[in-house]
């Protein structure tokens, strides 16, 4: 009976095998490899803006309360981009002329809104609330990062699910005075944990919160 195989054909066999193996192995450290990264989480990028507005001289210069711009954010589920007659109210008066301010005036007169494009925001299929967090203490910093050191806004954090559910699993540690939200600079209370540990978990007791529920998927996908 004639030989089928050659006697090299194992060996091809194992060989196509390994390479199969390695191709699955290295197909799945690439795509986890490219999730973690900052091309797919955009943590560190800015955005181009209609104008290059800085939260480093807004905010960390001028002392100017996130509140004021985004208005929306302890009543409603969006904190809101500013409209141009907010904008308005000191550039009516300084910088009047300003070139890069061009596109604000020209906002103004004809009554079409600057379209700002969203640099910190969840996919379409996460529900996020700005009010809940921010009735209950957690700063804009903790999302956000340090906007008042940022020339340019960039996204300061992944905003993936196991980012959230690290927070939601033990939301004591990261709440903070809720009439103090808009503070950049905790680093006291960063330092010394354990003098602030007993806030946190009073402010949990005190607000209801059941972090054993807040990991629901019903709680962000609606």
């Amino acid at each position: 009976m004639p030989q089928i195989f050659t006697a090299s054909a194992d060996t091809r066999l194992r060989a196509g095998m390994l390479l199969l193996v390695l191709a699955v192995l290295g197909a799945g450290l690439f795509i986890g490899g490219y999730m973690d990264s900052s091309y797919a989480t955009l943590v560190g990028w800015t955005r181009s803006q209609p104008v290059p507005f800085s939260h480093q001289h807004h905010v960390g210069g001028l002392g100017i309360d996130c509140r004021y711009c985004h208005t929306g954010v302890e009543t409603s589920a969006e904190a809101g981009l500013p409209p141009t007659h907010v904008c308005m109210t000191c550039h009516s008066q300084i910088w009047t002329g300003a070139p890069m301010l061009a596109p604000v005036r020209a906002s103004l007169a004809t009554g079409k809104p600057l379209h700002w494009n969203r640099v910190a925001r969840v996919p379409d299929y996460v529900y996020f609330n700005h009010s809940i967090h921010v009735a209950r203490g957690v700063p804009c910093v903790t999302c956000h990062g340090r906007v008042d050191k940022m020339p340019l806004m960039r996204r300061a954090h992944p905003f993936q699910m196991g980012w959230c559910l690290d927070c939601h699993r033990d939301p004591g540690p990261h709440l903070r005075p809720p009439d103090q939200v808009t503070r950049m600079d905790w680093s006291d209370w960063d330092e010394h944990p354990q003098d602030h540990k007993l806030y946190g978990e009073l402010m949990v007791k005190a607000y209801g919160i059941e972090p054993s529920k807040l990991d629901d998927c019903n709680v962000c996908h609606r």
